[in-house]
């Protein structure tokens, strides 16, 4: 197959499966969704604080097992990867369903944790897929890949929530229904077409192609954002009207659809010309213009000493300093932010709102755009004046310091300020790590070695919300008549945003040390992709 025919054809059935990846995106947050339907559990157990942020954590080590999926990534096809993930969150979230509807009597409290876990190493094996398969198809391109696609996947807390809001009234039997249902239903159908593009096809694409259609998908998925801040703002009500909003949000949602589908028309035309074209000028050259990164490594006597940014194997990976420096400094940021999450619900109460599904939301749709906004603006600066991109995750360590003291002094309106911050700077911190982990180590053996940076997650959730906010918030809380506790006041949690403001300093300090490693890389990669688009642009005009 020459050149010309494998690209056109495969063009637009790459961005069929990345607007198919955006779609599972969608689904894949609901792990951040806890706040919406922890005090039923709570209320339905008769569990104290520490006790329901223990399952919370249960939760988040479902990720701990997300290592599975890592190794499967290089074992299994992408389509089998999704399957084992929407059977669990069918199990996990299913059994969680049938308790908070009161169909079965609350399960022992290791059982539940055992399904919490099942719902959250779910969303690993969605993600591993979805990431591993698209940073490989769009490797000169990792910042917008990551920023879109972990950008959608702050946005799929808000979707459930505003999409639970508007149907079933912020029922919590109607929202884990919903956890356990869609994404099997949402995976189901990226079983078909997100698919693995070859290496030639990958290094032959346009890189002002590239950034245009990401340029669309961009602008949609603000769009969406907007939408759902809009709805969350505004507080609007009536059937007819949140009928109308699902109505609306859903069309919104299959906008990026129209990218692939304009990829395939203009593949269709220019598929004719080039059939004239050869009737005179004969076939076409099928080598690629450019040898694949991965290639040329694989081509040349390895190194000795392996150095940073060439392909790592994992033994290599954690043996560098760079790695625990990035793994620590993740752990602050995202530790901390997951302790937030958690534990809005029992903020908000303490604070004394009590409806506490818009700081959900909030943090959410913020979230999107800390992901979405990160992965664009540090691909351009990367791609400018070589900016390291763990400098982007200090300053939002930094801010997110800021976020914790603003929540500890408890002004008026300091939750919303906080919910905001702490969206954006987690966001960040998400949207940065993906692809700095494949360019300082390698796309070999990516799949698992995010993972491993996954393993932040548990870790985090059990350091900050089940070990500091548990006990903490139990130290102060008063006893209630069912068994559990309940604490009301700015002294509740104070104590733990200031501790977390410090671990936040702690993670800017290290990610400063990283940009400071990395920046002879990152001038080496600007180089790279500079050079790149030069052969890119000479082989456009010579066609």
């Amino acid at each position: 197959m020459g050149l010309s025919g494998g690209k056109a054809g495969g063009n637009w059935l790459k961005w069929l499966g990345f607007v198919t990846a955006v779609w599972v995106q969608c689904i894949s947050g609901n792990n951040y969704t806890f706040s919406n339907y922890s005090d039923a559990l709570k209320s339905l157990m008769g569990l104290t604080q520490l006790q329901l942020n223990n399952l919370s954590v249960a939760k988040d080590v479902g990720k701990a097992f997300g290592i599975l999926a890592g190794l499967a990534s290089d074992r299994l096809p992408t389509p089998i990867i999704l399957l084992i993930g929407s059977l669990e969150g069918i199990v996990g979230y299913g059994a969680q369903w049938l308790v908070v509807r009161q169909t079965i009597r609350p399960l022992p409290y290791w059982q539940m944790c055992v399904f919490l876990c099942l719902g959250g190493n779910s969303t690993t094996w969605m993600n591993t897929a979805v990431l591993v398969t698209c940073i490989r198809n769009f490797r000169k391109n990792r910042g917008p890949v990551s920023g879109i696609l972990k950008g959608y996947v702050g946005l799929s807390t808000a979707i459930f929530t505003d999409l639970c809001s508007a149907l079933f009234a912020d029922s919590p039997a109607s929202f884990l229904l919903m956890l356990a249902v869609v994404p099997a239903a949402v995976c189901f159908a990226a079983m078909v077409f997100l698919r693995q593009t070859p290496e030639a096809d990958v290094e032959a694409e346009d890189p002002a192609e590239e950034e245009r259609y990401f340029a669309a998908i961009n602008t949609l998925a603000v769009a969406i954002a907007v939408y759902l801040l809009f709805f969350d703002l505004t507080g609007v009500s009536g059937a007819l009207i949140s009928k109308a909003f699902v109505t609306v949000l859903l069309l919104l949602l299959a906008a990026p659809a129209a990218v692939p589908i304009y990829a395939a028309l203009k593949a269709r035309t220019e598929k004719a010309a080039r059939d004239t074209d050869l009737d005179v000028e004969g076939a076409r050259i099928t080598e690629p213009l450019l040898v694949p990164e991965e290639e040329t490594v694989e081509a040349n006597t390895r190194k000795e000493a392996v150095e940073i940014g060439d392909e790592h194997t994992i033994m290599e990976v954690v043996k560098t300093v760079d790695f625990w420096v990035l793994f620590v400094s993740f752990l602050c940021g995202v530790g901390t932010g997951l302790a937030v999450m958690n534990n809005l619900g029992q903020m908000g109460l303490a604070m004394g709102y009590t409806d506490v599904s818009i700081f959900v939301s909030m943090t959410s749709i913020w979230g999107f755009f800390g992901r979405i906004g990160s992965g664009t603006i540090s691909e351009y600066f990367l791609k400018k004046s070589a900016t390291p991109r763990p400098l982007w995750n200090a300053a939002s360590q930094i801010v997110m310091a800021v976020g914790y003291v603003v929540m500890a002094l408890a002004l008026p309106g300091s939750l919303y300020i906080g919910s905001i911050v702490v969206g954006i700077c987690y966001g960040v911190r998400i949207a940065i790590t993906v692809p700095t982990a494949s360019e300082l180590f390698g796309l070999k053996y990516y799949g698992l070695i995010y993972n491993i940076l996954i393993l932040n997650l548990p870790l985090g959730s059990f350091l900050f919300s089940g070990l500091l906010a548990g006990l903490l918030y139990d130290a102060q809380a008063t006893k209630t008549a069912g068994g559990g506790n309940t604490c009301v006041g700015a002294h509740c949690y104070r104590l733990v945003f200031v501790i977390m403001a410090l671990a936040c300093l702690v993670g800017f300090g290290l990610d400063l040390l990283l940009a400071f490693r990395t920046r002879k890389l990152y001038r080496k990669i600007q180089a790279s992709k500079r050079s790149k688009r030069s052969m890119a642009v000479e082989g456009a005009a010579r066609n």
